[in-house]
């Protein structure tokens, strides 16, 4: 055990660890879904609910991935198989999730990387929003160009990965996370000193209880839950890289903390900014290509910020990126014997590939849709709403009902060595509450509540 252990790499710090694993859950969903997913569901009262369901359902999946990726030291289909042979399958949804949402993840990752060089150029000298919207129309419709971008960003995220965990993933982490940290705080500070900004803190910091009803529920849950990477077998897989003397339950906690912090000022960076300029809250993911761009352009020094925000956008896409990948590499090494080199470099050459339906999604074969959606939204809804729910929900039933809370228990506590106050209240959690609540995210994320409720 000892030698595969090091072979697999470990975190060298609870830093290092901690860092990374905030690095997951921080990604292109906090700086403009949460902000965007907050202006379309009352602001303040969406982030109110918001924080109650993190620090209830978040927390709990949170230590639950982390507990059996230690207690196993395997990647999820090696996880479940070892604590229960006959439940390999269940990772099995997880490396499928990461396959299917880094091949979209790294097209969008790749607008990003169009959109800092246009900002390094300075081409954001338009100010409406109508014409930035055609010019990031015809970016994603050009059927190479977005392929050429898409490559580049798998390319960073394989220079990262292939390092290993200590020398890869925690070191780079190490970098970016503070880095990204102060580029927020930077941007926030800048935002809230535009004319009118008051009134974008109010919509997302007053929250108006009228407007606190199930939708709201339901959206904020959907936000928590995809936000933090559970489902997937990410922190299973961080968990397996962890020595057994950390502390699972500070962990548990800090990682939804800080990832809540980052989506936060997002909302503080993006939403005074949009009020000051008088564009639309919930403009979606318009928001960070075609009504941020707009923002800067009528800013002060606005070239300078808007390369720092992309920049930022970068390294919250990559941190993300690297831990999906990691999920599928990790597979490879613990599953198959391949070196980390090759798994790296061979499973990005599948994403990638896979990724080139949902770029030529956008224009050359537009014609192409099912159920009404094109093929990266089917791709996402397929990973985001499918995958991940289910992972998430199953997990919770494994650790619940058939490995058993008492032993989960006993790998958070390092068998018996650290106090859990919280034990009884996460014995509810996992085993009832939370999979009740992941069951309605998905109903609703799948339409099968609507369904329900019209019969």
């Amino acid at each position: 055990m000892e030698n595969k252990k090091e072979k697999r790499g470990q975190f060298t710090s609870k830093l290092g660890f901690v860092l990374a694993a905030s690095g997951s859950a921080v990604g292109l969903g906090n700086l403009w879904r949460f902000p965007f997913t907050a202006g379309a569901n009352g602001g303040g009262a969406f982030v109110l609910v918001y924080f109650v369901i993190l620090f209830i359902i978040g927390f709990t999946l949170m230590l639950g991935e982390l507990s059996m990726g230690r207690a196993t030291m395997l990647s999820p289909i090696g996880a479940y198989r070892k604590l229960k042979s006959k439940y390999a399958w269940i990772g099995v949804l997880g490396v499928a999730a990461g396959f299917l949402i880094l091949s979209f993840y790294s097209v969008i990752g790749g607008w990003v990387i169009r959109y800092l060089v246009k900002a390094v150029s300075g081409d954001f000298n338009v100010t409406d929003g109508a014409v930035l919207g055609e010019l990031f129309t015809d970016f994603i419709q050009n059927p190479l160009e977005p392929l050429v971008y898409h490559g580049i960003f798998m390319a960073l995220t394989v220079l990262i990965v292939i390092g290993g965990v200590a020398k890869g993933i925690e070191r780079y982490s190490k970098i970016m996370m503070p880095s990204l940290f102060v580029m927020l705080i930077l941007l926030m500070i800048r935002s809230l000193t535009l004319p009118g900004a008051m009134e974008g803190v109010k919509f997302l910091l007053i929250p108006d209880f009228s407007k606190i009803n199930a939708e709201v529920i339901l959206a904020a849950m959907g936000q928590v839950f995809f936000s933090l990477s559970l489902g997937m077998g990410t922190m299973i897989t961080y968990g397996s890289y962890l020595d057994k003397e950390q502390n699972l339950i500070s962990s548990a906690m800090e990682i939804p903390l800080i990832d809540t912090i980052v989506a936060l000022v997002a909302g503080l960076v993006i939403l005074p900014a949009v009020f000051s300029f008088g564009f639309n809250p919930e403009g979606g993911p318009g928001l960070l290509f075609i009504t941020l761009p707009a923002v800067f352009s009528q800013m002060p020094l606005g070239g300078f910020f808007a390369v720092m925000f992309f920049i930022l956008v970068l390294f919250a896409a990559l941190t993300s990126s690297i831990s999906i990948l990691e999920v599928v590499v990790s597979y490879a090494v613990d599953e198959r014997g391949w070196s980390r080199k090759f798994s790296t470099v061979t499973l990005a050459a599948v994403i990638f590939v896979m990724g080139i339906p949902s770029s030529l999604g956008q224009g050359l074969w537009s014609h192409v849709r099912f159920f009404g959606r094109d093929i990266l939204d089917n791709v996402d809804f397929l990973a985001s709403n499918v995958f991940l729910p289910l992972g998430g929900l199953l997990m919770c039933l494994f650790i619940g009902w058939v490995w058993g809370v008492d032993k989960a228990i006993d790998e958070v506590t390092n068998h018996g060595k650290l106090s859990f106050p919280l034990k009884g209240f996460w014995t509810v959690m996992i085993k009832y509450v939370a999979p009740i609540g992941i069951l309605f995210v998905f109903a609703q994320a799948t339409g099968l509540l609507e369904l329900i409720l019209g019969a």
